[in-house]
């Protein structure tokens, strides 16, 4: 079963310079990555030993936000600016590798912050695999 983001992508009436597949799985790990690391964050606050997480709030944190933005920009195709989404897509990849390794410093410790990095991993692989395509 396909998902939303690629049934919208296929209604979309004009051309999309972009390869479908691979935008509609960035978007996809996108909203997924940044899922995770709101719920990551959340999760190190209910820790007990909370301070001890505080880079990794934060670093989850604005993976998230940096995610949802650039899934939000990646699914608008009017007036479509490459240089606009190359550098979302570099910066989120930066973001979830930055998060992906700080929450699998914590991964032994924390079950939440172990599913946390394999998302920003593959974030950060759908990222990469869209920038690749791009000319």
């Amino acid at each position: 079963m396909p998902s939303t983001t690629m049934a919208m992508l296929e209604t979309y009436p004009k051309s999309i310079n972009l390869d479908r597949a691979k935008l509609a799985a960035a978007i996809d790990s996108l909203s997924d990555c940044a899922q995770a690391c709101t719920a990551c964050a959340d999760a190190c606050l209910s820790e007990d030993m909370v301070a001890e997480l505080t880079k990794c709030i934060r670093t989850d944190l604005d993976c998230a936000d940096i995610c949802t933005t650039t899934a939000r920009v990646l699914s608008r195709h009017t007036g479509y600016d490459a240089n606009v989404s190359r550098s979302l897509l570099e910066a989120c990849a930066t973001a979830c590798k930055s998060c992906g390794d700080e929450c699998a410093a914590h991964a032994d410790k924390h079950e939440h912050c172990r599913v946390c990095a394999e998302a920003c991993r593959a974030c950060e692989r759908a990222c990469r695999d869209l920038l690749a395509t791009m000319s």
